[in-house]
């Protein structure tokens, strides 16, 4: 396995004991990316050459391109509509391309859908229980109120042009959480909060993670990824970024549809619904059953991406996939 360091991954490999190799890291300054190229590709290379792989799985050009060098078949994995770059750099490479079912661009011929999203991989309920005893661990009473804030440095490519909470907006959201619920902040963007505020920073280990967003009461982010995770384990979920809007991605619009998050691009907006949440007693119930409702026909997509691997590619053969229409919205 090839990956890139974002600051977790290597922990994550070494905790899961899988066998890997780290080509590179990401930095969250913007164009770092583009700045790291060359060095990741060279380490690509190198170990594609060296494995001599019989099919590369990976989410966008990296993966394309080592499976072009080295005349490997690939199979594109992508979460979400992928910008100009993306598409342009990644596509012509790919024998095939899986996307969730709420997709909302169709790419190719070979593009196909699969009923669930990429985080049904490892949070479908075939793959993952939340631990029981999470709280003792992060120091919590059994009935004690938590809030996650998740804040983003976007500084990726298909960020460019993005913005999320400014400074001023984090202090006010942790002060005003913190009214009602022990506050814990994942920063991605290493801004500094003022040490008066009322929140403990989100210290965990990284493997901890599902566990502590599965009992929370609530997460307010300006990311993408979490905010998916949360629904998928019945945590109410707040998501405002200037992505959200009349072309926000499908799988953030069916997810609001479903009563799983809440989309904002007002402060304000953001603010009532977290008050009127954390002040919800019943919330988390009926969070976990809209949840069960929603995942009950959603594949575990880690048995899909295993059917394609023993097929070489193949997807024509894997039942849960269909070929890809656009989803009327």
């Amino acid at each position: 396995m090839l990956g890139r360091d974002y600051g977790c991954t290597k922990d994550l490999l070494e905790y899961y004991d899988l066998p890997h190799e780290i080509y590179g890291s990401c930095r969250t300054t913007k164009y770092s990316l583009f700045m790291s190229l060359p060095f990741h590709y060279t380490n690509i290379f190198r170990a594609v050459h060296r494995f001599k792989p019989d099919l590369i799985f990976g989410m966008g050009g990296y993966a394309a391109h080592a499976g072009a060098v080295s005349r490997t078949s690939v199979v594109l994995l992508l979460d979400s509509e992928p910008t100009w770059l993306d598409y342009t750099v990644a596509r012509p490479f790919a024998k095939a391309i899986l996307t969730p079912h709420t997709f909302g661009k169709e790419l190719s011929e070979n593009h196909f859908q699969f009923h669930g999203f990429k985080e049904t991989a490892y949070l479908h309920p075939d793959v993952y229980e939340p631990s029981v005893d999470i709280r003792s661990e992060i120091g919590l009473e059994p009935d004690e109120k938590y809030a996650i804030v998740r804040f983003n440095a976007f500084g990726s490519h298909h960020d460019v042009g993005h913005h999320g909470f400014t400074a001023d907006s984090r202090r006010e959201l942790i002060e005003l959480l913190s009214e009602y619920a022990t506050v814990f902040v994942l920063d991605e963007s290493r801004e500094r909060h003022d040490g008066d505020l009322d929140a403990r920073p989100f210290d965990f280990h990284p493997a901890l993670v599902h566990d502590v967003l599965a009992e929370a009461n609530l997460l307010v982010a300006d990311t993408q990824t979490m905010v998916t995770e949360a629904a998928l384990l019945g945590t109410p979920a707040i998501r405002s970024n200037t992505f959200v809007g009349e072309n926000d991605m499908g799988n953030f619009v069916e997810l609001e549809r479903e009563g799983l998050i809440s989309n904002f691009k007002s402060f304000d907006e953001v603010k009532a619904r977290a008050e009127e949440l954390l002040t919800d007693d019943g919330a988390k119930q009926r969070w976990a059953e809209r949840r069960d409702d929603f995942l009950a026909d959603k594949v575990n997509l880690s048995e899909v991406i295993v059917q394609v691997a023993l097929n070489y590619g193949s997807v024509e053969s894997v039942d849960s996939l269909s070929r890809h229409t656009v989803p009327v919205r």
